[in-house]
Parts: structure tokens; sequence; C-alpha cells
């Protein structure tokens, strides 16, 4: 083959590849310029909605708190003080909002009270700058001011001249007014809440819970009336209610020319006993703390926050017929259960019609008191204490059984004595025979004080007790005399019961 023919084909080798190219390349050229379209479609959308293609990637992405730091060393040792603990926020999106809440969270700290003598906290901040040059190389010694506009400011007086001056904010936990727990925090006036926490504003429900919403417990409410004057006449005491121990919220309010009284499970007055008005203030009681008012006019109230470590007697002394007190409480649900479920007529209150207390100024009681008997003939009279009786044997178990009208096991809760009489509170556990109704928790009535028969508080017993109703009718209650069938409940005791129903003709009617 020659030079020439070489050459030729070479041509035309070249000549087809470039018309294959030629046919091929305007899909291509097509593909690429659509695909530089779209970008440039979703970068001018990028742009147009203000958000780059980075920020979009962060969008699902949160900022968030760290946990909290321990709490800081107490500002003061003694009088109430203020902790601080700190928390750090980690920003992961720049265009997001940044953390809910405060960095930074105080806490009220060390609220014993201070040795006497000690040096008051405000009076210790000025003293530090004592004989410190302040104007013209001039030096003060200085004391406390108290007529500054901000009282979480360091204002200070110089001992010996006309002048005051502040030196910015005082320490935090510095007490910033009279009122209980209010502290200066960072400049600041900020109040307790229930949780110790500065400023949290968190108050505690009428079931005591700390931020809650009243659903732990449950309220009652009543309104207590005379319409004519007690037994024990114009100048007696009588009985509104028995607040059972546990309650919380309790506030009770008069507008008559009657007084308010109070008395602990020991009959002892807290409040305007013993013909004694009390003065308004603040009074100690039952574990807690008791607010009492009173105005220049006839209106009155009490409020005690609770809970209350044992029932309370709330009474009044009657002067003149009253228009009504109201009186509320909250109880958990199973104490609520156990006083308000079901009303019991033989749960009388601690009193009998009267609680009568002579007058200072008299010298014999009124005709009124004295002339009616307070119970009926069948009770036993209380004598001087001695030995007990002792009953038990087969034949005492078997006599009254049939004769008394409750045989029931319970649970004895507590013991108040009142007068000639004591008065134990029982929960009924079982109920045996009984002709009357029984509610879960009643009053049982013993006519002594000499602790005959011998009851122990936490114990279970098997009772049998008879009703008892006075002649006035205004006594409906359980007595448990002295003679009556008491024993220390052991399982046998269920057994020797069960035989014995039928020696008797019949239960008798369930009377409600």
């Amino acid at each position: 083959m020659s030079c020439a023919q070489t050459v030729t084909r070479k041509s035309v080798l070249w000549r087809v590849l470039t018309l294959v190219l030629l046919l091929v390349a305007p899909s291509c050229i097509s593909t690429l310029q659509n695909v530089s379209l779209v970008a440039s479609w979703h970068l001018s959308a990028e742009t147009l909605l203000g958000r780059p293609l980075r920020a979009r990637r962060q969008l699902h992405l949160r900022n968030e708190w760290l946990p909290w730091s321990g709490w800081s060393v107490c500002s003061r040792t003694c009088g109430g003080g203020a902790s601080v603990r700190t928390r750090t926020c980690i920003t992961r999106n720049l265009v997001g909002r940044p953390c809910a809440g405060e960095p930074r969270q105080y806490k009220i700290c060390n609220t014993k009270e201070c040795p006497p003598g000690s040096q008051d906290f405000r009076e210790m901040q000025c003293a530090v700058f004592n004989q410190r040059p302040l104007v013209a190389g001039n030096s003060f010694k200085w004391t406390t001011f108290h007529g500054g506009s901000n009282p979480c400011e360091l204002s200070c007086m110089a001992l010996g001249h006309n002048f005051y001056y502040n030196f910015g904010h005082v320490l935090d936990g510095t007490p910033c007014s009279d009122e209980g727990g209010v502290m200066c925090v960072s400049g600041r006036c900020l109040k307790p809440g229930c949780d110790s926490i500065l400023g949290s504003g968190q108050e505690d429900d009428a079931c005591m819970v700390c931020g809650g919403h009243n659903s732990t417990c449950l309220q009652h409410r009543s309104i207590y009336k005379s319409n004519r004057l007690e037994a024990g006449g114009p100048f007696g005491y009588n009985q509104v209610a028995m607040i059972p121990a546990g309650a919380t919220h309790i506030r009770v309010t008069d507008n008559s020319r009657d007084y308010l009284a109070l008395q602990n499970k020991h009959s002892q007055f807290v409040i305007n006993g013993n013909w004694k008005i009390s003065v308004p203030g603040e009074y100690s009681i039952a574990g807690t703390k008791l607010l009492y008012k009173r105005s220049a006019d006839t209106w009155e109230s009490f409020e005690v926050p609770g809970p209350t470590q044992e029932d309370l007697h709330l009474m009044v002394l009657a002067m003149d017929r009253n228009s009504g007190i109201e009186y509320e409480y909250w109880l958990p649900p199973d104490l609520y259960a156990l006083f308000h479920g079901g009303k019991s007529s033989l749960r009388q209150a601690l009193h009998t019609t009267s609680f009568f207390q002579r007058s200072p100024s008299s010298t014999t009681p009124s005709a009124s008191a004295t002339s009616r008997p307070l119970l009926s003939t069948g009770r036993p009279h209380p004598r001087r204490c001695g030995k007990c009786l002792r009953v038990r044997g087969r034949r005492e178990r078997r006599r009254q059984y049939c004769q008394k009208d409750f045989v029931f096991r319970g649970k004895v809760l507590e013991k108040v004595q009142s007068g000639k009489e004591t008065r134990y509170d029982v929960q009924i556990i079982h109920t045996y025979r009984n002709r009357f109704r029984l509610e879960h928790r009643e009053f049982l009535w013993v006519p002594n004080v000499c602790d005959c028969p011998h009851l122990e508080g936490g114990r279970q017993y098997v009772f049998m007790a008879r009703r008892h109703i006075n002649y006035e009718r205004t006594l409906n209650r359980i007595l448990l005399e002295e003679d009556s069938y008491v024993v220390p409940y052991r399982p046998r005791e269920d057994e020797l019961l069960w035989t014995l129903e039928g020696l008797c003709s019949s239960r008798g009617p369930l009377q409600l």
C-alpha cells in the first residue's frame, strides 16, 4: 500500500468521527444546560427565602440547657442567706430561638436565727468601708441608713455627719424589707416560693402541696347557725365542730357579737378561752400556726395552714343569736371518707349540750345550767378511782353479746379526758352484732377518768357497748361502761364470737 492511500484512509476516518460527534453533541449540551438551570433555580430559591443552605440543615437542631450546676455556698451562715446555681445554654441553631428560662437560680438558705448580739448584716457591709478614702482623700465611719430609695442598695450614713453614700448593691441574701423571707438578689427584691426558690412564684395549694392544684384532697365547708341561746346561757362556750387531725387550709369567719374560740385535743383553749379575749396575732397549735384577726366591729376570723397533728375543737362564746359561722377545711381522701363519707348519729362532739364555764364575775351557775340532768338516770355515776373491775370469762362474753347494742372490733386512735368523762376515738374494723348503724370511725365514751377499762392507743380490742340517749335526747352516743366486756383482740376471738350468734333471739333491725 502506497503512502498516498494511507493518508486518504486516515482522513476518511477523521471525517466519520467528526460527523458522529456532531450528531451526539447537541443532546449532551442540552443536558448540561438543564443541570445548570436546575442548580441555579435552587440557589435563587434559597436566596429569595433568605435562608442559606447551611442554615436549612440546622433547622432540626434545637438550643438546649445543660444540667444545673451544684448550689453555691450560702451567702450567710445564719439569719437567711442566698445560694445560687447556674446552667449553660448549648447553641446548636444560630438562627433559632435562645433557650427559654433563666441561666441563674437562687434559693434561700441557712434560715436559722443568728445568736443574740450578732451584728446586723447591712451594718456589717457598711463597716467594710470604714476608714477608706472616699472624697478628696477623706475617710469616715459608716452605719446603716434606711432612708434610701432602693432597699437593695447599700446606703450608709457617715457617723457624725449629715450625709449618706450609696456603695452599690447589697450582698445577695440581704433582707429586702421587714416582710419575712424577701431578699435582695442582684439588686432586686425577690420573695421565695414554697420550693425555697427566690422569685419562683410557687405557692402551696389547699392540700399543702407545693405548686399543686388542689387535686390531692377534698374540701369540707359548712355553716353553723344558732337561733337560740345555748344551754350554757348567754355566757357559755358551745362547740361548733370538731376539725380532724390532718386538716389543711382551715378558715373560720364570723360576723356577730359572739367570739370564736379554739381548743386543742386536751380541751385547752388557744384563743378566747376562760372568758379572756385574745389579741389578734399568731399562735402555735397542733404543730402549725394560727393567724387570728379581728376588726373594730364584730368581724373576726382565723386561718390555720396545717396540716394539723391533732383534733381541734371549734367553739363559740355565745353572747347573742348567731347568724352563721362559716368554716372550711381540706382533708386527704381517706380521712374525708372517714369523717364525711357517711354521717354517724352516734359520733357526738367532745362536749355535751353545753361546755359551761362560770363567768369570773358570777358566784353561782345559771339555773338553766343546773336544773336539768345532763344524762339519763341509767348512766353510772362517776366514782373515785380505784382498782378496775375485771370483766372476763365465757359466761360474761355470752351474756353481753346478746344484751349489748354493739359488738365490734376496733382500733384505739386517741384518748381525750373531758371533765369526769373519757372519750376514745376508735376506728371500726369489723362488726359482729350491732343493732344500730356504725360508721368507719366512732367515739366511745367512758363515764370516768380512771382509765377503766384500760385501753392502749394503737391496739385493737373487742368491744361490747350500749347506746346511750339522755332525757332531752340531745345526746346519742356509744357508752362503754366500766363493767363492759372489753378484751384485746386476737384471732381466736373471732371463733368464740361467731359461735354465739345462734344464742341470741334475733340480730335486731338496723337503725339508720
